[in-house]
């Protein structure tokens, strides 16, 4: 309906029809509840689960976004000002899940699909100037996440970009 990825559709959906699922926190959610994998069980742990998917989805995507857009497309004068602000707010928002991690192995305690939405962004700290030195728990999970057989997988499959049109 928004004409904008990410959407899936599955089709052998909970009623054996087809169906079309989009944005990125309702599509980890649908696979994981389908699948049964990546979304505790425990209470307490779905709760951290989702909050930490929640957390990814209104700050660690947007901020880390902007601070690509401002390196890659603002003109100088746009740069400084965006750069210093969203730089400011991802650097913070990197001490929250640094914070987070020096208590816990995973966000949810358990590998969850907070973890594999968090990783989508922090994939990329090196682009968006973020050293992972500055943020000891944080490089530990990242690193413990990049060695998974499976996330080294996914990583390892060629970008496409969609057609224009």
């Amino acid at each position: 309906p928004n004409n904008k990825i990410p959407a899936i559709v599955d089709p052998q959906g909970p009623t054996g029809a087809p169906v079309s699922v989009f944005e990125s926190g309702a599509i980890l959610i649908y696979l994981a509840e389908k699948s049964g994998r990546f979304l505790p069980q425990d209470p307490l742990r779905r709760i951290a689960a989702l909050e930490w998917l929640m957390f990814q989805m209104g700050g660690f995507g947007p901020m880390p976004g902007q601070v690509h857009h401002f390196i890659a497309l603002a003109n100088e004068t746009d740069r400084r000002y965006g750069l210093e602000r969203f730089m400011a707010e991802t650097r913070r928002l990197y001490g929250v899940m640094d914070r987070r991690l020096a208590e816990h192995e995973y966000f949810a305690d358990e590998l969850s699909i907070a973890d594999f939405a968090i990783l989508g962004w922090a994939w990329r700290h090196e682009r968006h100037k973020v050293d992972l030195a500055d943020f000891p728990q944080v490089r530990r999970w990242y690193e413990a996440m990049m060695a998974r057989p499976a996330v080294a997988r996914g990583f390892a499959v060629p970008l496409r970009r969609p057609a224009a049109g």
